[in-house]
């Protein structure tokens, strides 16, 4: 129930954001009117059109973009002929008989004729330029409508929203009537008072038509506390701390470097296991099963290089402390195309050796469940099943361990336990991020930086590239021929080569092989030269290396201080996949 007050409040604070003043002089217009037969038609038209717009909306979402664009163009046309009758009565009694004819009552003829289906349809006009004009409730409100899909429950919620709204435009129309009735009887000027919201609409559909609705106006405080934006946020915050319960909204999704941690708060219980496509080590695992048992959730992903250096640290607890009862989950939840495929996830845990249940997350089910936006992720949970602690990235292993302790002891941890001993080795041993001056980067163009071949990417197509000949710290480029895809690029020829200059004492790649499997050959150097002690675990000595797997590969690691280095591969074979660089 609270989230249709949520929605409905929400809705009533729209009418104080910035990007619905050009929609208010609309509303004015009819102030002089029977609310009965103009303002109560015009608000439903309102929050008819908003209700559809967003029902439609959980059903094709690109296709409504379309068709809302499409409804603004009409409304803008229709409200701008609305403004022009209001400043030149001449030109509405002009128009408005053969628009009475057509049944186009949206004129001021059909207003004085007394047509609240005039007003219904103007507030239909209406309401395609106000829906997009919403802050962070609705923006919680279309997430949780796309997830929950068509039907009652979400038509009901987005009309809440609406209802809201349309409740303080009415109160604003009621009491503008009562303005505009004073202003007449003090002033004796309709007409002119007729011309003011006429220039008022007229200046309101340039507004939107320029896109200073959600543009300049969005920027613009209406009082010294703030907009509705921040009204809302606020309203949000209350009802649903952002410290405490994840983030649900569709966000890009990363690798953290970096680490936060917290506690839960104790009514928040564990969300369900439901939607694995597969699970690993085990039968199908239930939350009502682990009722009873300390649990602790791992969302991971095997190319992920933090995932990958965190995982000796969850298996040595799932080792420890089984026999106390705690239960370690994996959920392997994928950032790649490569690894939504249950066969490759199957290879990379028996590769790490992993002995506690995997379930094989493909379709993100169980990570939108949890709110989760991490890799790696820890969630603690106690025998009630209540998430107690949560922690993201990679560090804060024994911090992470005392709460595991003190839930499976019943008491605060005094820290004298020992802590597990992890001494991993080759891709998974620790980082030394004092050393790391380079971040996390993408090859593919939905998500590149630094980007410096001279050429343009030319997306989803073959093109020829040229590296960048001096590249500065952190920029990287091309040279062969590549078809960069939003994911990866795809080297088309032999001799594609990347370039990358760096800051750090690890480099991995995260690679694959083209579709039939064929081993790709590749041959790196560092400054110009062989590797040799500098390689990593992939290469030898002379930078030679195979490309066999989907995975991450690690190409550098250096003996001595990390310090600006240019990092090039050329590939020997067409058709490898390049991913991401990542660094330790």
């Amino acid at each position: 129930m609270i989230v249709y007050v949520v929605a409905f409040v929400g809705g009533m604070l729209t009418i104080a954001s910035p990007c619905i003043l050009p929609v208010l002089p609309f509303v004015f217009a009819r102030a002089s009117h029977s609310f009965r037969r103009h303002g109560l038609p015009l608000l439903i038209g309102m929050a008819l059109t908003f209700t559809v717009v967003g029902s439609v909306a959980a059903l094709a979402g690109d296709w409504v973009v379309r068709a809302n664009q499409l409804g603004r163009g009409i409304a803008l046309i229709v409200l701008a002929g609305v403004g022009t009758t209001l400043l030149i009565p001449q030109l509405a009694d002009l128009v408005a008989r053969p628009a009475v004819r057509m049944g186009a009552a949206l004129q001021e003829r059909g207003d004085r004729q007394g047509s609240a289906a005039g007003s219904l349809l103007l507030g239909v006009s209406t309401g395609f330029l106000w829906a997009p004009c919403a802050g962070p409730i609705l923006g919680l409100i279309l997430a949780g409508v796309a997830v929950q899909g068509p039907g009652a429950g979400s038509a009901l919620l987005l009309l809440s929203f609406a209802a809201g709204a349309g409740m303080a435009l009415a109160l604003a129309l009621l009491a503008g009537g009562r303005v505009f009735q004073l202003m007449k009887r003090s002033l004796g000027a309709e007409v002119w008072i007729r011309r003011g919201l006429g220039v008022a609409v007229l200046a309101g559909v340039v507004a939107i038509a320029m896109g200073w609705d959600t543009g300049l106006l969005a920027r613009i405080s209406l009082t010294s506390v703030g907009t509705a934006t921040a009204l809302e946020q606020r309203f949000v915050d209350r009802v649903r701390p952002a410290e405490t319960v994840p983030d649900r909204s569709p966000q890009p999704m990363m690798m953290m470097q970096s680490s936060s941690s917290g506690t839960k708060p104790a009514d928040e219980k564990m969300p369900p296991l439901d939607g694995a496509v597969q699970w690993l080590n085990s039968s199908v695992v239930t939350r009502e099963s682990l009722r009873g048992k300390v649990v602790l959730i791992d969302f991971w992903t095997y190319s992920c290089i933090n995932c990958l250096r965190a995982v000796p640290f969850v298996q040595a607890w799932a080792h420890k402390y089984k026999d106390q009862g705690l239960v370690v989950i994996g959920v392997h939840t994928p950032e790649f195309a490569f690894e939504r495929d249950s066969r490759n996830v199957d290879q990379a845990t028996r590769s790490l050796g992993l002995t506690y249940p995997v379930a094989i997350d493909s379709n993100r089910v169980i990570w939108n469940a949890f709110g989760n936006r991490f890799w790696p992720a820890h969630y603690v949970i106690d025998r009630d099943g209540v998430v107690r602690y949560h922690h993201f990235g990679e560090g804060r292993y024994e911090q992470t361990e005392q709460v595991i302790q003190s839930l499976l002891t019943g008491k605060a941890s005094d820290g004298d336990e020992e802590a597990v001993s992890v001494a991993a080795t080759g891709i998974q041993a620790a980082p030394d991020l004092a050393a790391i001056q380079s971040p996390e980067t993408y090859v593919g163009y939905e998500r590149q930086e630094n980007y410096a071949s001279p050429q343009s990417l030319a997306k989803d197509k073959a093109g020829s590239y040229s590296a960048p000949t001096q590249p500065s710290l952190n920029q990287w480029g091309l040279a062969g021929r590549w078809v960069v895809g939003s994911e990866h690029a795809t080297s088309t020829a032999a001799g594609g080569k990347i370039v990358f200059r760096f800051h750090a004492r690890d480099l991995h790649l995260v690679l694959a092989p083209p579709a039939d499997g064929k081993a790709i050959r590749f041959r790196m150097t560092i400054d110009g030269a062989a590797p040799g002690q500098d390689r990593g675990v992939d290469v030898d000595t002379s930078g030679n290396g195979v490309v066999t797997r989907s995975r991450l590969y690690q190409l550098v690691r250096q003996k001595n201080a990390a310090e600006d280095r240019t990092f090039e591969i050329e590939f020997l074979d067409p058709g490898v996949q390049a991913f991401a660089f990542t660094f330790g």
